[in-house]
């Protein structure tokens, strides 16, 4: 799977991050400004790009852009660790979104982090397990996590849905210090607003066979970028840092679009961190 953002992604968003006109990170660049503006729609540059003057306007790491611009992606992920956590990749049009289904191998009971824009593949997933849904967490209500949740909710009308919404149903909000267990499962969560208002990570614990802790972090951070900062850049960049760099190394990192990363990658990675 290719990165969520391409290169010219991740400068528009830096950019924007930093009230960086086009006109003055197209001459940070040594591009035209009108070669800049293609640049930041499609990631390829007409000429050589000076990443060292561009990462420093923008607040980049330029060893990170660069190897990024060298085709730098996260190490394919096995999954063997986590058996019962299956990675679902919904598309509407040109848009593929990331949900996840984890559950308790012994009593067989389901939990859905997000619903993508297709409900189809999350139900044959359920039916060919023999899974009971009885959670869905929320990790923001963009509409591209959550277009699938009237069917879910159709097939599996006793699942409870866990939300930081303040404008979910009371019972539907996540609780501070909550832990939710799903069998052997133990599912917190860590407030992670900037991309949204409502934003939340979800961190799954006690896999069997000591597999590291899984982190399901919605839009707020992808491999190699983040998510837009949407106004407000610095409380979402604080968040990364706060709330999901700070996890140990190995935690592997679910984003809601492009592949699985891990704290430690994205440390060594990500230019805007």
């Amino acid at each position: 799977m290719q990165l969520e953002d391409h290169l010219g992604d991740i400068v528009r968003k830096a950019c924007a991050a930093n009230n960086i006109s086009s006109a003055t990170a197209a001459a940070a660049t040594g591009l035209s400004e009108a070669d800049f503006t293609a640049f930041g729609q499609t990631g390829n540059a007409a000429k050589k790009i000076n990443f060292p003057a561009l990462a420093q306007l923008a607040g980049l790491n330029t060893a990170k852009l660069e190897a990024i611009a060298n085709g730098c992606l996260p190490t394919p992920k096995d999954l063997s660790g986590w058996r019962e956590l299956r990675v679902i990749t919904t598309k509407k049009d040109d848009l593929t979104v990331n949900c996840y289904l984890v559950w308790d191998e012994v009593q067989r009971e389901a939990a859905l982090f997000d619903t993508g824009v297709d409900a189809q593949p999350i139900l044959d997933i359920i039916a060919a397990e023999g899974l009971t849904l009885r959670h869905i967490f929320i990790t923001h209500s963009h509409w591209d996590h959550v277009e699938a949740l009237p069917k879910l909710r159709e097939a599996f009308p006793k699942a409870k849905i866990h939300s930081g919404s303040k404008n979910a149903p009371v019972d539907q909000r996540n609780k501070n210090s909550e832990i939710i267990h799903l069998g052997g499962l133990r599912i917190t969560h860590r407030e992670t607003p900037g991309h949204a208002e409502d934003g939340v990570t979800y961190l799954i614990g006690n896999w069997q066979e000591d597999a590291p802790h899984v982190a399901i972090v919605g839009d707020a951070i992808f491999a190699g970028s983040m998510g837009n900062g949407n106004g407000q850049w610095e409380l979402a960049k604080q968040k990364v840092r706060e709330q999901i760099l700070s996890l140990p190394a190995e935690t592997l990192l679910c984003p809601g679009h492009g592949p699985l990363t891990t704290v430690a990658e994205e440390k060594e990675h990500n230019p805007f961190f």
